[in-house]
């Protein structure tokens, strides 16, 4: 059984429905702060294909608890969002079970705009040890949101993951689950001059093992073939290197894209 709702601040219930298989709300009121939407699954560790917001489009998800909270955005969290999400009085959510071929195909394996801070037992999840001074548009989950406008900083839709100057800067890339991949991509802020850039970075693999990749100046994506495939259950992106000789100290992370099937 598959269930979303619209809760409010107090623990009211504003909206409710639920299916076997497919579920939609539809909800015809403003958001007010405090709200939170909640999808509920009678199974776990379950392939989803979920909307919480119709402006932002399905995510491909797998959901390893009963519940999903999500805090709706406001004030300095909402700037990390386009301005059309969570917006007037008209909403539709929906949540539906993953067909075979949706899981089975070839796909970027790191997208999931829904994801949040936290523990949400929803996955792929990204967190990082730092975020420029705790702001919405330097969060971790903007390098996996499926956004990749990296000419700007700031305010949607140039929110990156930024490291507030920090050399031990890293970011974790957790699947909830072994994957299978074969490639991946990076797409670095290039707001030049204000930012630097990495001319080095390194990857860890839940597997135990890693690989560093050369980058160079640009605005195009950093295209990471690996020689072999690999099956993972996290990625950690670390000793990000910047260029010493580039008087910006402000590398950035405007998306990581990480391509394969489920193992």
């Amino acid at each position: 059984m598959l269930e979303l709702a619209v809760i409010s601040q107090n623990g009211e219930v504003l909206a409710q429905a639920s299916n076997e298989s497919r579920c939609v709300l539809a909800y015809n009121k403003e958001y007010q702060e405090g709200d939170t939407l909640v999808m509920r699954t009678t199974e776990t560790n379950v392939f989803l294909v979920m909307q919480l917001d119709d402006a932002m489009g399905e995510a491909f998800v797998y959901q390893k608890t009963p519940e999903l909270v999500f805090v709706i955005p406001f004030g300095e969290k909402r700037i990390s969002y386009s301005p059309k999400t969570f917006y007037g009085n008209k909403h539709v959510l929906s949540v539906r079970k993953a067909t075979e071929a949706e899981i089975a195909m070839h796909k970027n394996l790191a997208k999931n705009a829904y994801d949040q801070h936290g523990d949400p037992g929803c996955f792929p999840h990204a967190y990082a040890n730092v975020e420029t001074r705790g702001e919405s548009v330097f969060a971790a989950r903007n390098a996996i949101n499926g956004n990749i406008c990296n000419a700007s900083h700031g305010a949607w839709p140039y929110e990156s993951w930024g490291i507030n100057r920090q050399d031990d800067a890293e970011i974790v890339l957790d699947f909830g689950r072994t994957v299978e991949i074969d490639s991946m991509v990076l797409v670095t802020r290039a707001d030049f001059p204000h930012d630097n850039y990495w001319k080095q970075v390194t990857f860890t693999f839940s597997d135990g093992t890693t690989l560093v990749h050369n980058m160079e100046k640009s605005c195009e994506p950093h295209y990471i073939p690996l020689e072999e495939k690999k099956k993972v259950e996290w990625i950690k992106l670390n000793q990000l290197i910047k260029d010493e000789n580039d008087p910006s100290p402000f590398p950035a992370l405007s998306q990581w894209e990480v391509y394969g099937k489920e193992a």
